[in-house]
C-alpha cells in the first residue's frame, strides 16, 4: 500500500480525552477515530492489526477442533429469564444495552452469547454420541460501560472470540478447558506479547474453575498477585495466601474499657497499645438480592486485614436460594440514609461485636428487609486468643474476649480477606506474592451444568437416562489484545509493534519524492518486497524527510528502508524500530535479508 493513498492522518499532540499511553497513540498514529463515548472507528491500519490477531485467534482454535459459527448480535429476552441473568445484566451490573421492539418486545445487544449457545445445543444435541461439541466465533460485542475509558481497553463495543463447548462429563470438559489453555497462550506468544496466566474469579459468567490471561502493563486495570517459583498467579480478587502471624495480646483476661475517640483500628491501637492482628472488627455490609431481598451481614475479619468484596459477593450469591433468590443486584457498605431506612436505634458503628442484636432491625418495617443479621467470621479471626473487639456500645470495647467465651463463633466461616503483595504462598510459606499490573486479554472458564440445567439443555446417556449438559466458555478480547500489545510497547516516539501482528512488516520511506533515483529504487523495492511475501508500505507523500521519519516511528512498523543518501553507495539504511539500530546494506541484498530477519522472528 502507498501511504499517498491511504485514509491517514497523524496528530501531533495527545487528544485531550486519552488518558493511558496506548490510547493516545492509537489516536494519534491514526489507528482508531472517537465515533461516542466508548464507540471508535478501525481505520485502515487498525484493520490490518485486527485481521492479523484475528487469524492467530483462528488459527489456534481450529487447530484444536473447534468450529467456526456465527450467533445473532440481537438476543431475546427470555432466554436470558430463562438462565436467570436478565435482571444481573440490565439492573445490577447493568451492562447490556436492552430494548423494545415495534411488538413490545424486549431484546438485548449481546454482551456475551451463553444464553443463545445454549439455545442451540438444547435443540441440536439429543445423544452422548454427538459430544463432545466446540463452536466460537469473532464478533462485535456490546456493553454499556458505566464509564467508557481507555479507548478500546473499556468501550462499548468491541471484537471479542468467545467459544462455548459442550461435554458429556466433567472430565471431558477439563480437557478442553487444558486444551483451551494452551491454545490461548499460543495465541498470546504468536502475538509476541508478554503475558502470565492466573486463577481468577468467574463473575456473572458463573461456574467453577477459571484462568485469566494477562498481558502484563503498567497501565494494566487488574492486580496480578504471584510467586517467582512461577507455581502460583492470581487476579487479586481471587487470590489467597498466608497471613501474617498475629501477634501475642497483650490482654490475658476479658474486661469492657471505654475507649472514646477510637472508631478506626488505627486509633484503636493507638489508645490500647495493642497490634492490629489482635483486633477482631465486625463490618457492615447491605445485600440487595435480584428479588428485592435485603440482608444485613456482619463480617468478622482480622484488624490488619481488608474484606475482599468480590470473595464476599460471592459466598452472598451462594446462599441466594435460601432468600428465594438468584443472584445479587447490590453490596455494600450502607450509608446513614440507607440504614435509616431499616434501623430501630443508631448503630454503634466503629464499636460493633459479633454478637451485635438483632433488635437493632425495626422489627416488621419492610417484608423485604430479613430481620437477622447475617454473621459471617474470616478465617484470619478463628484462632484469635484474648482479643479485643466492640462492645456494642459507643466509645467502647473489650479486651480479652474469646470465641466459645464471650462470643458464640459465627456457623458461617469463609475466606474473603484480600491477599496482598508481601503476604506468604499457601502452597510454598517460603514464596512471598509479588505483584503486577496486567491487561485482561482472555478468560476461559469451566461452567458446568450452571446453564443447561436452568435452561434444560440435556442429552441422552450411553445408559439411555436425559443429563444435563457440561459447558465451558472460552473469550478473547481481540481488539483489546491489539491496544494490549501497544501498553506493552512504545517509546517515546511512538508504538513498537510485534512484527507477528504489525499492520505492515517493512515501511519504505522516500525522503524527497523530487530526486528521480530516490524514487526509482524505492518503487522497485516496494514492489520486490511485497512480490516476495513481506507486506510493505510505501511512504511517497510529499513530505519532508523529517515528517516521515516521525511518522514512520510513531505508527510502529518493525522495519524501515530509507532510500537516502545512501543509495549513492549502492545502499540504502535499514532502521530497527525497536532497537532503534541503523546500519547499511546493499540494495540487492535487501530483500533476502528482510526475509531472514521476519522469519528468525516467526520461528
Amino acid at each position: 500500500m502507498k501511504l499517498s493513498q491511504m485514509l491517514f492522518l497523524t496528530l501531533r499532540d495527545d487528544p485531550a480525552d486519552a488518558e493511558i499511553p496506548s490510547h493516545k497513540l492509537l489516536l494519534r498514529a491514526g489507528y482508531i477515530r472517537r465515533i461516542g463515548s466508548g464507540v471508535y472507528a478501525y481505520l485502515p491500519l487498525m484493520w490490518r492489526v485486527l485481521q492479523k490477531i484475528s487469524q492467530i485467534v483462528r488459527e489456534e482454535m481450529n487447530a484444536t477442533g473447534a468450529q467456526e459459527c456465527l450467533l445473532p448480535q440481537l438476543q431475546p429476552a427470555e432466554l436470558w429469564k430463562e438462565s436467570g441473568r436478565w435482571d444481573t445484566y440490565t439492573k445490577a451490573e447493568g451492562i447490556m444495552f436492552s430494548l423494545t421492539d415495534r411488538r413490545e418486545q424486549n431484546l438485548a445487544l449481546g454482551p456475551t452469547h451463553e444464553e443463545v449457545i445454549t439455545t442451540v445445543a438444547r435443540d441440536m444435541i439429543r445423544s452422548y454420541r454427538q459430544l463432545p461439541v466446540h463452536l466460537y466465533q469473532i464478533q462485535t460485542k456490546f456493553r454499556d460501560e458505566i464509564r467508557p475509558r481507555f479507548g478500546l481497553m473499556r468501550g462499548r463495543e468491541f471484537i471479542m472470540k468467545d467459544g462455548y463447548s459442550f461435554h458429556a462429563d466433567e472430565e471431558s470438559l477439563k480437557e478442553t478447558y487444558e486444551d483451551m489453555y494452551q491454545a490461548y497462550s499460543n495465541m498470546l506468544r504468536r502475538c509476541g506479547l508478554t503475558f502470565r496466566a492466573v486463577e481468577a474469579d468467574s463473575g456473572a459468567i458463573g461456574g467453577s474453575g477459571s484462568t485469566e490471561f494477562m498481558v502484563l502493563a503498567e497501565a494494566g486495570e487488574d492486580e496480578v498477585l504471584y510467586t517467582e517459583d512461577g507455581k502460583y498467579a492470581a487476579n487479586v480478587e481471587k487470590a489467597v495466601s498466608l497471613p501474617p502471624d498475629a501477634e501475642t495480646s497483650p490482654f490475658s483476661s476479658y474486661e469492657k474499657k471505654e475507649t472514646p475517640g477510637t472508631e478506626t483500628i488505627e486509633k484503636l491501637c493507638k489508645f490500647l497499645k495493642c497490634s492490629p492482628t489482635s483486633i477482631v472488627k465486625n463490618v457492615l455490609y447491605q445485600t440487595v438480592y435480584d428479588n428485592g431481598t435485603t440482608v444485613l451481614v456482619i463480617v468478622s475479619i482480622r484488624g490488619d486485614q481488608e474484606v475482599n468484596d468480590v470473595k464476599l459477593q460471592n459466598e452472598l450469591t451462594r446462599l441466594a436460594p435460601n432468600y428465594g433468590a438468584n443472584s445479587i443486584i447490590a453490596l455494600d457498605v450502607p450509608s446513614s440514609e440507607a440504614q435509616s431506612k431499616w434501623t430501630a436505634k443508631p448503630l454503634p458503628l466503629g464499636y460493633i461485636a459479633p454478637d451485635i442484636s438483632d433488635d437493632y432491625i425495626k422489627s416488621g418495617s419492610n417484608e423485604k428487609i430479613v430481620g437477622k443479621f447475617l454473621h459471617f467470621v474470616d478465617k484470619t479471626t478463628i484462632d484469635l486468643k484474648n482479643f479485643v473487639t466492640g462492645a456494642n456500645e459507643g466509645n467502647y470495647h473489650v479486651v480479652g474476649a474469646n470465641w466459645g467465651d464471650q462470643f458464640q463463633l459465627p456457623e458461617i466461616i469463609v475466606d474473603v480477606r484480600t491477599a496482598k503483595i508481601g503476604d506468604r504462598a499457601i502452597h510454598d510459606p517460603t514464596q512471598t506474592l509479588q505483584s503486577a499490573r496486567g491487561i485482561e486479554a482472555g478468560h476461559i472458564f469451566q461452567l458446568g451444568t450452571k446453564y443447561s440445567e436452568a435452561m434444560g439443555a440435556t442429552y441422552t446417556s450411553e445408559q439411555g437416562k436425559d443429563q444435563p449438559l457440561f459447558m465451558g466458555c472460552y473469550g478473547v478480547g481481540v481488539s483489546r489484545l491489539a491496544q494490549a500489545a501497544v501498553e506493552q510497547s512504545y517509546d517515546d516516539n511512538g508504538i513498537i509493534w510485534p512484527v507477528e501482528i504489525a499492520p505492515y512488516q517493512v515501511i519504505v520511506t522516500i525522503p524527497n519524492i523530487k530526486n528521480a533515483q530516490q524514487v526509482e529504487i524505492g518503487e522497485k523495492l516496494y514492489a520486490q518486497l511485497n512480490q516476495a511475501g513481506i507486506e510493505t508500505l510505501l511512504d511517497d507523500r510529499n513530505e519532508r524527510g523529517g515528517v516521515k521519519f516521525k511518522d514512520a516511528d510513531l505508527i510502529g512498523i518493525p522495519y524501515r528502508i530509507v532510500t537516502g543518501r545512501a543509495i549513492e553507495n549502492g545502499k540504502v539504511e535499514l532502521v530497527e524500530r525497536k532497537t532503534r539500530k541503523t546500519h547499511e546494506i546493499p540494495i540487492d541484498e535487501v530483500v533476502s535479508k528482510l526475509g531472514e530477519q521476519i522469519k528468525s522472528v516467526d520461528s
